[in-house]
């Protein structure tokens, strides 16, 4: 199987340091993404919480932060129940530009996935369009 990887990017009209707290900080990242128990840190755990009406507080999505590089670089393994727990990785990259910044998004480990691993990475990639509606509303 070819390596299946998400790329997005965005152009968001804020500078690297306010987009970083939307991609770090727990109480912001449930503004577009899903809640989470605590803010990011390196070589932590994180665990996110569903933002589905009627079931909230139940765990979503979790992984470990592998590295933070303020406000360049984050990167994290990522998984949840509907991929059987296998493990992917996001990789965000923050450029800073005149007007501000491009965040690009690699998902890539799709190939860990067991069970139908191109529907998963294509719902993915939908989802992300979804979220990202939501990250341009509030990061800029």
């Amino acid at each position: 199987m070819s390596k299946m990887q998400i790329v997005k990017t965005l152009f968001l009209k804020a500078p690297p340091e306010h987009v970083w707290k939307f991609l770090t900080e727990a109480d912001r990242m449930a503004e577009w993404f899903h809640r989470g128990g605590n803010d990011l840190a390196e070589g932590g755990d994180y665990v996110l919480e569903t933002n589905t009406y009627g079931k909230e507080g139940e765990t979503l999505c979790w992984g470990h932060v592998l590295e933070m590089k303020k406000p360049e670089r984050l990167v994290h393994t990522f998984t949840h129940k509907f991929i059987d727990g296998a493990e992917t990785k996001c990789t965000w990259t923050l450029e800073a530009v005149s007007g501000g910044t491009i965040l690009t998004l690699v998902h890539d480990g799709w190939e860990k996935v067991a069970q139908d691993a191109f529907n998963a990475a294509a719902d993915h990639d939908i989802g992300w369009d979804e979220h990202f509606t939501r990250l341009r509303r509030v990061a800029n």
